[in-house]
């Protein structure tokens, strides 16, 4: 993990962060909070505390499945504790040795917690979806596992605060092992959140297994590290285990986040609990949790008050909401809610102002505009780059008078000179650079996509593209502050629109779109970028260029 010297520093890689995890979960900008319509039922009364049914509308016609853990005998309001569930085969009920929610919100509710446990897409009452999707064009529009958990863990939260029997100020979350993931993502990007305890999954050496923790563009120059520091300076307990992934994280995870919190003076607020046992979510894992809570949200620093009771687990069927059950009218079918997915990111494109689309784009394409080019030049050739990133652009330069032209051709700087329209433009006198741009010219050694989830952590092709066009923008207006012309030849031309509207400076563009039109079949074939149309796709690009 980086080393940050200043708060400042620290809070600016956070607003950055925030942005690109909300960007790669389809939340940016976030979906409108439309009624919840909670439908609470099937009453257990037991001594200590109550379970009941619940479920969620969290989108027009999409139904949310959990269980509400309430003390009983008491009254006023109570803090309340977000229960994520991991990948075991039961979810939120999974109840055995090694994990058990179900104990876990009994406890809490006997000690005085509200306690709401929740699905995963795909489990047990949470069926309108498969746990498991994003095809290419599905992630085009952003709509993948994670961003679906994420969005339901905060209607969850909208939930469980507006309880008459919570108080929305002490309010905390925990999950362990694909809970862990849910509980430091929502941590991370919902300030209502004041306490979290996210369970074996906080590592340097492993960033989650499952499709619903690995969203395209979640992880770009970052880590799970990181994304947990953004919880700073709120107390956080870490939980970790010799037999997995947090085996190291004594010596690396916890100092490295207590090197954030160190920023706010509040080093104390960060913790960790190790046990020496698999991955678990087991009984010595959540009295450490009850501890924690006890500590931080009940003022109880005695933790033998907070040894986990025996408790009476109920039968499956009387914890479903779904059992015996069926969702209302308007629940819709897992084609129908993408669908409305999609119609969601077309409304607010068109309601949003060309400012506000720009920035869209520049958080799906993860591209910047450099204060800085490095050049590097040998007659009439040329390598770009931005200090401290190591990329390289070649390119050929060809100085002269008048309005610079970048010239970007699909197969690189070499096929741009033999263009037509290229010599003419040389004849002129005028400057023109011609570049490389990603995977294209003459000398390219092939790049390496076979690794899992590969763009969780590397930009698509075809936004690299843009950043070296943005880098040889960037450079050309260095050299002279003059409004530059952009040329993109053939498919090259898409790549140059969307640079055109990420940049910050004004420009003329003349860009080939001839065999490109913004459909989806247009965007895997020629500029196949996750989130893309979620951003707002080509409609979205034309009206930041024309309103500039």
């Amino acid at each position: 993990m980086a080393h940050y010297m200043t708060l400042a520093q620290w809070e600016t890689r956070k607003a950055h962060l925030r942005q690109q995890i909300l960007a790669a979960a389809g939340l940016f900008p976030l979906l409108d909070r439309t009624p919840l319509h909670p439908k609470i039922f099937g009453h257990i009364e037991r001594n200590g505390y109550s379970i009941e049914k619940v479920l969620l509308e969290t989108l027009p016609g999409y139904y949310l499945g959990g269980n509400l853990f309430r003390p009983n005998g008491r009254s006023g309001k109570f803090p309340a504790i977000l229960k994520a569930h991991g990948h075991w085969a039961y979810g939120r009920l999974q109840n055995d040795e090694v994990a058990s929610n179900p104990s876990f919100g009994i406890n809490m509710a006997r000690q005085g917690y509200v306690v709401f446990a929740w699905d995963m897409v795909g489990y047990n009452d949470t069926i309108q979806t498969p746990h498991a999707f994003g095809n290419a064009v599905e992630q085009l529009w952003s709509f993948t596992p994670l961003g679906l958990q994420l969005w339901n863990s905060m209607r969850v939260l909208d939930f469980v605060s507006s309880l008459d029997d919570v108080d929305p100020a002490r309010v905390g979350m925990a999950g362990a092992s694909g809970g862990g993931t849910q509980t430091f993502l929502l941590a991370a990007v919902d300030d209502r959140l004041q306490y979290a305890a996210p369970s074996n999954m906080v590592s340097f050496i492993m960033q989650g297994g499952d499709t619903c923790e690995n969203s395209p563009g979640l992880r770009l120059g970052t880590n799970n590290v990181e994304i947990a520091a953004m919880f700073a300076p709120k107390p956080m307990l870490m939980m970790a285990a010799t037999g997995d992934w947090t085996r190291n994280m004594l010596k690396e995870e916890l100092p490295a986040i207590r090197e954030i919190y160190k920023l706010y003076g509040k080093p104390e607020n960060v913790q960790s609990f190790m046990l020496d046992a698999p991955h678990n979510f087991n009984k010595q894992n959540r009295e450490s949790v009850y501890r924690f809570f006890g500590k931080q949200i009940l003022n109880k620093p005695d933790g033998t008050s907070f040894e986990e009771k025996n408790t009476r687990i109920e039968m499956l069927q009387d914890m479903l909401a779904l059992e015996g059950r069926t969702l209302n009218e308007n629940a819709l079918p897992y084609d129908q809610i993408f669908a409305e997915w999609k119609d969601m990111a077309v409304r607010q494109r068109q309601t949003a102002k060309p400012v506000e689309l720009k920035r869209r784009l520049q958080a799906v394409l993860a591209v910047e505009w450099p204060d800085k080019v490095l050049s590097k030049k040998n007659g009439e050739s040329i390598v770009l780059g931005r200090p401290g990133v190591g990329d390289r652009v070649p390119g050929m330069w060809f100085p002269g008078h008048g309005e610079s032209v970048l010239v970007v051709h699909p197969e690189g700087a070499q096929a741009a000179l033999k263009n037509a329209a290229v010599q003419d433009l040389r004849k002129t006198g005028r400057p023109v650079l011609l570049i490389d741009a990603f995977q294209t010219g003459t000398a390219v050694a092939p790049r390496d996509r076979s690794a899992k989830y590969f763009l969780t952590f590397n930009q698509a092709d075809d936004a690299c593209r843009v950043q070296d066009i943005l880098t040889a923008l960037a450079f050309l207006h260095l050299e002279d502050k003059a409004k530059p012309e952009l040329l993109g030849i053939g498919t090259a031309g898409v790549w140059a629109t969307f640079a055109a509207a990420a940049a910050p400076i004004d420009l003329d563009l003349k860009a080939d779109l001839s065999t490109f039109r913004g459909s989806d079949d247009d965007f895997i074939r020629f500029f196949n970028v996750p989130g893309i149309q979620r951003a707002g796709g080509l409609a979205a690009a034309q009206a930041v260029i024309a309103g500039k």
